[in-house]
């Protein structure tokens, strides 16, 4: 089995500090892959980068016509947010138009990574709710599909219908059985497969056509980054400087996805020490050499070789691609 290999370093002045392994791939059209790093059959949970697959069954089944949603609101879907207005207030009214509330929700609550949110909560003294939940847009897009197909109220539960729903398009688009699942951090199953099996997924997307239901999530993601994640965030930033032709999406313990709908190419990556600094940096440079990012954009600069400061803003260092993605 090929180990995992060195994807990010760390450099303070002329020392190489740190080194991130892992494993990398890109898939075409066809579901094949034109190139890898590390082990491609490594079983993976793709986390919060799959949840573009979760949310097919949301539009497949009708749903997302049923109740009119919008390029915006698949977004949301699709999103790890930071819990800003931009995001809530969209949800808030979401909520209304299904006849849900916050208590409907069964993500949890989670204190948002916004700070103008975080500190009115605070300065108010009030608690976070479920809606500030990083997932709530994907858990709003459950209890939309539980409203259309009369489904019962624990939307989470693997045997539930939305999750029998979910398992069946991850294992469509990944073109593999699942192994079993992993419990994620908003307590909805996250299905494990092999890391080629997410980007030949990633691939299905990018050569989908517009009007599908993975052309839609996809341009969604596309249009809307600042949903998708939020201001300061790796997966809006980098959307914003591909000039919104492709699509990324961030997951825990380091993973990343990637749709490039013009090359037809998807790619799926997995830092095995589960560092998010190192799979922003891998993959803003896959990115890179995919020609779908200019090496000499300053987002792609800040990523694929930023600089390290300390707190007297004196530059100690830089974080970079490791030789083996350039």
């Amino acid at each position: 089995m090929t180990t995992a290999v060195p994807m990010a370093e760390v450099w303070r002045g002329p020392f190489l500090e740190s080194v991130h392994y892992g494993h990398a791939v890109i898939c075409d059209a066809k579901g094949e892959i034109i190139q890898s790093w590390g082990n491609p059959d490594a079983i993976v949970l793709a986390r919060s980068s799959s949840k573009m697959i979760q949310a097919l069954p949301l539009i497949e089944s009708g749903a997302a016509a049923a109740y009119g949603l919008t390029c915006e609101q698949l977004a949301l879907t699709c999103a790890s947010h930071n819990g800003a207005a931009i995001h809530t207030n969209l949800l808030k009214i979401w909520l209304e138009n299904i006849g849900k509330s916050d208590e409907d929700f069964l993500c949890g609550p989670q204190m948002p990574n916004d700070n103008d949110t975080k500190n009115s909560l605070i300065k108010l003294g009030k608690k976070p709710c479920q809606i500030h939940n990083n997932c709530s847009g994907k858990h709003i897009g459950f209890l939309t599909l539980a409203n259309h197909l009369n489904a019962g109220a624990n939307y989470i539960d693997p045997a539930h219908a939305i999750q029998q729903a979910c398992l069946e398009a991850f294992e469509r688009t990944t073109g593999e059985t699942s192994p079993g699942f992993g419990i994620d951090g908003c307590s909805a199953p996250n299905y494990a497969c092999t890391l080629k099996g997410i980007a030949r997924a990633m691939a299905r997307f990018a050569s989908a056509k517009a009007e599908s239901a993975k052309g839609q999530l996809r341009t969604a993601m596309m249009l809307h980054p600042d949903l998708l994640a939020g201001e300061g965030r790796a997966c809006t930033r980098l959307i914003r400087a591909m000039g919104a032709k492709a699509a990324i999406k961030t997951g825990a313990e380091g993973f990343f996805t990637a749709i490039l709908p013009e090359q037809r190419l998807g790619v799926a990556l997995k830092i095995s020490d589960g560092a998010t600094r190192a799979s922003e940096c891998a993959i803003a440079q896959i990115l890179v050499k995919l020609g779908a990012l200019d090496p000499n954009h300053p987002e792609a600069l800040a990523f694929t070789n930023g600089p390290i400061l300390n707190w007297r803003n004196v530059e100690t260092g830089y974080l970079r691609a490791a030789p083996s993605l350039l």
